[in-house]
């Protein structure tokens, strides 16, 4: 058996163990409704920037208008966004991958 072989086989032997599928539950239940809350925000800003323009030209003070504190508001989301999913992987996810990369890296030496 080739070394290629045989890193191949570690990796399809955690593939199938338990701690990496509630690694990979624990990042798709927290990334997809993120994603789907990020995407939701993101349209309704498009939608109310194309249909809604009278209310998203809306002065709030001096020249600033709805539409440009919607359009800051992206970026404070994206970052805020951001910072959330490094706490949670911190806590949640980097603890099991570090336990799986280092059973991987024991069996493959």
């Amino acid at each position: 058996m080739t070394a290629r072989q045989h890193d191949s086989s570690v990796y399809e032997h955690i593939q199938g163990e338990e701690r990496f599928q509630e690694l990979k539950r624990r990042f798709r239940s927290w990334a997809f409704p993120m994603t789907a809350a990020f995407l939701a925000w993101y349209l309704l800003y498009v939608v109310l920037s194309a249909w809604a323009r009278d209310f998203m030209g809306t002065k709030v003070f001096g020249n600033i208008n709805v539409a440009l504190i919607f359009g800051l508001l992206q970026f404070v989301s994206t970052f805020l966004i951001a910072w959330a999913y490094s706490r949670y992987a911190e806590k949640k996810l980097d603890p099991v991958a570090d336990e799986i990369r280092h059973e991987a890296e024991g069996t493959t030496e």
